[in-house]
């Protein structure tokens, strides 16, 4: 069993064999990846070395003091936070060995093919039809409210297989490679006059049967290892205090004085309290995975992480009066990645209100908490057993 001590021994020896100020970059990051010190949960040969999870921290601080390169998680945690997961759980060692080590290093981004115009909230809905065809699967149909797909190589896509079947039962898992002819990316425009987000538009696109996760028939199954580990990667993220939205919000008190009242003074003091006890409890969380795989833990972290971000935004807009309404930069703009501390308060106001949608609706997730948390009757579903095709849309 690899202990603390021998982990912190590989990274020093990757370290010398790779000084990070010689080395580029992605070259370093290759030879982690390949070292086992990626995610050292993680098989051997696939980034790790089959330790638990918690180790990863020694090796991580060791990086973080010589100043070596990370993998910029932030432009690829759908990648990193919802595909390799499923990949690693249900992918064949040919898909493992395909796709993980060019995840991770940052090669390929990667986007999530789920919601459609028709189905959101009620993902297993889904009409997107993939039909057999030989060894090949051929896709039509439309995604919407897809971030980084004009940047991605590769998504993760649900598609019906089966209208016969009730929604859940009629869906497979597919890796689409978004270079394929019959992809378009158009960009959705947001309220915060960007458009980080997408809507994509599937006609005759081949999928070969040898990208398919899973088994035909279970894709519902497989995405629940996608959804789980997005509500952890979204509401669970690992941050220090003061940091994520609280942070300008304390500093602006701190700073300008003038701006102060008691009102906000008691408001600001319980959001930090809440900021604080998300922070402790996403840790918490964290933690419990070393164990086992994700459960509905993540969606109450998640549904704490939209509440608090939007109304610490609100709060932030009011304490600076008329330069909260100030908004810097309306260009349209396909941003790589989501920022929200480093941008002004009017972004994070505007940009928090999608926080309530993105990565499963609040109301959705009130419901997974009810159930699976609470142990709580389920709302009664008279559609689960009746033929996808004969469902009324």
């Amino acid at each position: 069993m690899t202990d603390a001590a021998e982990l912190r021994t590989r990274t020093r020896e990757l370290l010398a064999a790779h000084p990070p100020g010689d080395t580029e970059p992605l070259d370093f990051l290759k030879a982690r990846f390949d070292a086992g010190l990626a995610w050292v949960h993680y098989p051997v040969g696939l980034g790790g070395l089959d330790v638990p999870r918690s180790l990863q921290a020694v090796v991580d601080a060791e990086l973080a003091a010589a100043g070596a390169p990370d993998n910029d998680p932030r432009r690829i945690g759908i990648g990193l936070g919802m595909a390799a997961p499923t990949v690693l759980k249900y992918g064949t060692e040919e898909q493992k060995r395909r796709f993980l080590r060019p995840l991770w290093v940052g090669e390929e981004v990667w986007c999530q093919l789920f919601s459609e115009p028709g189905a959101g909230s009620d993902l297993a809905a889904l009409g997107t039809r993939a039909v057999r065809d030989g060894d090949d699967w051929v896709v039509d149909g439309q995604k919407v409210w897809t971030s980084s797909a004009h940047l991605a190589r590769w998504a993760i896509l649900i598609a019906r297989t089966d209208p016969a079947l009730p929604k859940h039962q009629g869906i497979s898992y597919f890796i689409c490679d978004m270079t394929d002819p019959g992809v378009e990316v158009r960009p959705l425009r947001q309220i915060t006059g960007e458009a980080e987000f997408n809507e994509v538009f599937l006609t005759g696109v081949l999928i070969p049967d040898a990208h398919r996760l899973g088994g035909i028939g279970e894709g519902w199954k497989v995405a629940q290892t996608t959804l789980m580990n997005e509500r952890v990667s979204i509401g669970g993220m690992r941050i220090p205090r003061e940091g994520g939205m609280i942070g300008p919000v304390a500093r602006a008190w701190r700073e300008r004085p003038e701006l102060r009242t008691h009102d906000l003074h008691q408001r600001l003091l319980t959001l930090w309290v809440e900021a604080e006890v998300a922070r402790l409890t996403g840790e918490r969380l964290r933690q419990q995975l070393v164990a086992g795989q994700p459960g509905p833990e993540g969606s109450g972290m998640k549904l704490a992480f939209a509440r608090l971000n939007q109304e610490i935004s609100g709060l932030e807009v009011e304490l600076l009066g008329q330069d909260g309404l100030l908004y810097s930069d309306w260009t349209m703009r396909r941003p790589e990645l989501v920022d929200f501390t480093g941008r002004d308060a009017g972004y994070r106001y505007l940009r928090s209100k999608g926080n309530s949608i993105e990565g499963g609706t609040s109301e959705v997730l009130l419901n997974i908490v009810a159930e699976r948390v609470l142990g709580l009757p389920a709302e009664p579903r008279n559609d689960k057993d009746v033929a996808w095709k004969d469902l009324a849309r």
